[in-house]
């Protein structure tokens, strides 16, 4: 079972993010503070948890969280500002949402930028160590795979309902078939050169 928090006199909140490493639709983070009390045994970092599991889990981490926030990116941001400041401005966007003021922020990963005067910890793999930052990591993943199901019946050619947006072999050919979205990012390397279709 993860960790249930870092300091136990502090209100915490667990942020994440989803959807960095893809070619179309949103960056979107999520931050969590749980109760301090709060376990659970399934719990864990999303990517090791079924579609099934993350969805179940979503009901019950809204239900029990003291306070719980999700923000969107979108990709014309992202081509703005960079992949990196995008996901932590999602980051702050979720934390600014929360209903509760949080006295310190587990981040998931290496690289933040401080938000306001809330001291914070960087933890690479925190989303598999921390239930508050595994509890973000579920949020920010199930709302950002239900936009690009949504997206994916404006653009079905790209598989988003399966690859999610990320660059599978399918999502880069389909690409080079049929050009780009108003949802890809311009700013990612969006074909693939050793990539070889027959049409």
């Amino acid at each position: 079972m993860l960790k249930s928090y870092l300091y136990h006199n502090l209100i915490e909140a667990g942020c994440d993010e989803a959807g960095r490493g893809c070619l179309a639709g949103p960056v979107v983070a999520a931050a969590v503070i749980l109760p301090k009390n709060y376990r659970h045994q399934v719990l864990n970092d999303s990517k090791k948890l079924t579609a099934r599991q993350r969805f179940s889990l979503r009901d019950e981490i809204l239900a029990s969280a003291v306070a719980a926030k999700v923000a969107f990116v979108d990709n014309n941001e992202i081509d703005e500002m960079n992949i990196l400041r995008a996901s932590i401005k999602a980051m702050h966007l979720a934390i600014d949402g929360l209903d509760k003021v949080p006295q310190f922020l587990l981040i998931d990963g290496n690289r933040f930028y401080k938000y306001k005067d809330i001291d914070y910890k960087t933890i690479i793999k925190g989303d598999g160590l921390y239930l508050s930052i595994a509890a973000a990591s579920v949020l920010a993943k199930t709302y950002r795979d239900e936009f690009m199901e949504k997206i994916d019946e404006e653009y079905p050619e790209y598989g988003w309902n399966r690859n999610k947006g990320y660059p599978t072999i399918f999502h880069r050919s389909a690409i080079m078939k049929y050009g780009i979205t108003p949802y890809h990012r311009k700013s990612f390397s969006l074909f693939d050169s050793q990539l070889k279709i027959e049409f």
